[in-house]
């Protein structure tokens, strides 16, 4: 009989490549890791890894067996959700992960709709780049994240998990308002267009750190439109960034949430391009009943009525 702890280190070394980077999401050292995995290839039976001096590679059977740990783990946690649906009350805990403007404006009144809702219920956040959710979510240090996309950089899927939208946004082109070169607005429902970019060109741009998601955004964005960003500062914080742009800094793309409160002198030109999130949970959790109160408080905070968005709601 295949060890289901095992199972999950293999599909885990799937998905994060090395032992080290597994042992580390999981709080083990790799001396155990790779103790664990050489005892799974003894139950498997055959070679689950090659191994060429200090790396690691998944066999073809490995990554069979790794495609079945999906669905077992899924089945799992499916039985897990229906096991806790029996219960008359919520308890336990709930760990949400969320990129920063959505702590602000989603994640804080679904808090307190969950708070009040379910008392017993422990709620534990971490605020995190949409990219490093998923290996949280299959680490289960998180039980439920919101994810991004954007036009230019589509969500690939994601083994192991489900996810479904939650709202959508329109990206700006934040700039100081004494810039003759602010594009003209494109309504929708007009297709992505580059146009409104390449007036700024010879800018300098304002992006976030290189590796988030908000910074490829902006990379692909700009190439679409025929040219490679000058990028002369990198700051993650929308508000940060508002100030760069209203100090002279450069121009930026601040998506909907992040431009709820705009300084003085800043313009924002909204784009046909859209931030689209999305919840992400372990499949087979998603009717976990801790799980499920999460989606509806979120759904509900996500279109209630949100000051400074076009027509009150997002």
């Amino acid at each position: 009989m295949l060890d289901v702890r095992r199972l999950r280190l293999l599909r885990e070394l799937a998905h994060r490549g090395t032992i080290a980077a597994v042992a580390d999401a999981l709080t083990y050292t790799p001396s155990a890791v790779s103790q664990q995995l050489t005892a799974l290839e003894r139950e498997a039976g055959v070679p689950l890894l090659e191994r060429t001096g200090r790396s690691v590679t998944l066999t073809p059977a490995a990554l069979r067996l790794v495609d079945h740990t999906e669905t077992i783990l899924a089945v799992l946690e499916q039985a897990t959700a229906e096991l806790a649906s029996a219960r008359t009350e919520l308890t336990g805990t709930l760990r949400v992960g969320a990129f920063p403007t959505a702590v602000h404006t989603i994640l804080s009144p679904a808090l307190v709709t969950l708070s009040r809702d379910h008392p017993h219920l422990e709620l534990l956040v971490t605020e995190l780049d949409p990219a490093a959710a998923p290996a949280a979510l299959r680490a289960e240090t998180l039980d439920i994240a919101l994810l991004q996309e954007y036009d230019y950089v589509p969500l690939a899927p994601e083994p192991g998990l489900d996810t479904e939208p939650l709202f959508e946004e329109t990206v700006h082109l934040a700039t100081l308002s004494s810039d003759t070169r602010a594009a003209t607005p494109i309504p929708r429902p007009s297709p992505p267009n580059s146009k409104s970019l390449a007036v700024h060109a010879d800018s300098q741009w304002i992006a976030a750190t290189p590796g988030t998601l908000c910074h490829e955004m902006t990379v692909r964005a700009c190439l679409a439109a025929g040219f490679t960003p000058r990028i002369r500062h990198h700051a993650d914080d929308f508000g940060t960034v508002l100030a760069l742009v209203a100090a002279g800094q450069g121009v930026s793309l601040v998506p909907e949430l992040g431009a709820l409160t705009v300084p003085g002198g800043v313009h924002l030109t909204p784009l046909p391009t859209r931030r689209r999130t999305h919840l992400a949970y372990r499949s087979g959790t998603g009717d976990h009943p801790i799980v499920r109160a999460a989606r509806d408080a979120l759904h509900i905070a996500a279109t209630a009525p949100r000051p400074g968005a076009p027509g009150g709601v997002l």
